[in-house]
């Protein structure tokens, strides 16, 4: 029987790739939008020798004006269950717009087994923009399957990657809510074996996340 890796250089060969793929869950929430709608013209009507402006039109209201508190998106519960020995309370990421993108990050090495979670909202100026973004990211993600019962959309992908001979299997949950996006990127190692979790443990753990994610901005501020 094998001596199973040195933990210090195992967390060193497998961080960086580690990093990169949680990078790419939020990447995945901040994709290509739609362009900013041009400004309505102004109507005008004349009257005799007097010259009346319509009233401008109001902005579409929109159902969440800003992203909620993204750590406390998941329960404690399952925080335990799908990243043990993780912290609770998670990381959040910063963010160059705080208001409309937020992430948290829960990570942590138990043994030699290894999980990171991210959940990240976007919200959209419109339902149209987030349709948008959700179908290109659907597209550019092909593989993967729709996730009923969560959302107006959902999507799901699990891929598996290998970098030096360790694998990493990686699930990714896209939902849109009328104008927001939620994102759940959740993926596995085992140091010890160098093999990835199976796909049925990383996809259901992740779509159970994107379920809990989707009910806090549901059940919380609306614009």
């Amino acid at each position: 029987m094998r001596s199973p890796l040195p933990l210090p250089l195992a967390l060193t060969a497998r961080l960086s790739p580690v990093v990169v793929l949680a990078a790419a869950g939020w990447a995945l929430a901040s994709g290509p939008f739609a362009a900013e709608p041009a400004a309505a013209p102004k109507a005008e009507q004349t009257t005799g020798n007097r010259s009346a402006s319509a009233p401008a039109t109001s902005a579409a209201s929109k159902t969440y004006a800003a992203a909620p508190a993204p750590c406390s998106g998941v329960s404690k519960k399952t925080i335990t269950s799908l990243v043990p020995g993780a912290k609770p309370a998670g990381k959040e990421i910063p963010s160059t717009d705080s208001t409309l993108r937020r992430t948290c990050s829960w990570n942590a090495l138990k043994g030699y087994d290894y999980r990171w979670l991210d959940v990240s909202y976007e919200v959209m100026d419109s339902d149209e923009a987030a349709q948008t973004s959700y179908r290109e990211t659907v597209e550019q993600r092909s593989g993967g399957g729709d996730v009923p019962g969560v959302g107006d959309a959902g999507y799901s992908v699990v891929n598996l990657t290998t970098a030096d001979k360790q694998e990493t299997r990686e699930g990714v949950v896209l939902v849109r809510a009328s104008n927001a996006l939620v994102t759940i990127t959740y993926n596995g190692s085992d140091f010890e074996s160098r093999k990835a979790p199976g796909t049925d443990e990383i996809n259901k753990g992740a779509i159970k996340a994107a379920k809990e994610a989707v009910a806090a901005l549901e059940n919380g501020r609306r614009g």
